[in-house]
């Protein structure tokens, strides 16, 4: 059995993966590092941890512009999430998702924190669907 959340769409594609949730922005800048996906800052949520292959969801991003090449470096290095799911998606974010063709939606109508870490999820970022898979 599945479960479909609405969202809007912001760079297109589809994009499967466990998911990744954070209760707190996160900066590509300094945040995540580009060779090997983990979340580098200190005392972040998901410090320690790959978002390599994951639909990560989290609420928006922060930090510096460049963070939208630090996403693209993460595609480059095969690193990147293989979806992203935000609160609300601001330019910085969704620059580096739609330059990295990486699928992202954001304004589900089910809070990010109501999703379940390590759950099979599809984002389609054309439709602006999650597709939750609890099987």
């Amino acid at each position: 059995m599945s479960i479909t959340i609405q969202a809007r769409g912001i760079s297109a594609g589809i994009g499967t993966g466990a998911v990744l949730v954070s209760s707190e922005p996160i900066s590509f800048l300094s945040g995540v590092n580009p060779d090997t996906g983990v979340v580098i800052e200190s005392g972040h949520p998901l410090e320690g941890q790959s978002i390599a292959g994951k639909v990560l969801a989290f609420p928006y991003g922060k930090g510096s512009t460049v963070g939208s090449y630090v996403i693209y470096a993460l595609m480059r290095n095969n690193m990147a999430p293989s979806a992203i799911i935000n609160t609300e998606a601001e330019p910085i974010i969704a620059v580096g998702a739609i330059l990295a063709e990486i699928p992202m939606v954001d304004r589900p109508d089910t809070p990010i924190g109501d999703l379940i870490d390590g759950v099979s999820a599809s984002i389609d970022g054309s439709l602006g669907t999650i597709i939750i898979n609890d099987e």
